[in-house]
């Protein structure tokens, strides 16, 4: 199965804190993970916050999904028109964005966000 991460399964993986459920997602040697261009994107903007709660690396954290065998999902046009279908269950742009790649790719979206499952998309809520 092709799941994509939501960013913040992405950082709870880099930090190594998994929500239960999502491991045996992560784990299964079967899935193929993919993470989005747009995750790494929110990831530089919380960054550049400054926020003290919010302390991440974003070209670490990309070292660290490539160098273990997570595929870089990129932002394609047909992926953004998609967005225009959408019903508005949701206005985070980068939550609409990764569920626009998750249904433009097949891919299942892990998430910890309920409001996702309102949209047409196979959503895998942990």
């Amino acid at each position: 199965m092709k799941i994509l991460l939501d960013t913040h399964i992405l950082l709870w993986v880099a930090a190594d804190t998994l929500p239960p459920g999502a491991s045996e997602y992560i784990l299964d040697e079967s899935n193929t993970l993919l993470f989005s261009s747009a995750s790494i994107w929110e990831v530089v903007i919380k960054n550049g916050l400054g926020r003290a709660d919010f302390v991440v690396d974003p070209a670490l954290l990309l070292t660290g999904l490539l160098g273990n065998g997570y595929r870089q999902l990129y932002i394609t046009a047909r992926h953004a028109l998609l967005i225009g279908s959408l019903p508005m269950h949701h206005k985070d742009p980068f939550d609409r964005i990764l569920l626009a790649q998750s249904i433009a790719e097949n891919a299942s979206l892990l998430t910890t966000d309920n409001v996702l499952e309102k949209y047409p998309a196979s959503v895998v809520l942990v």
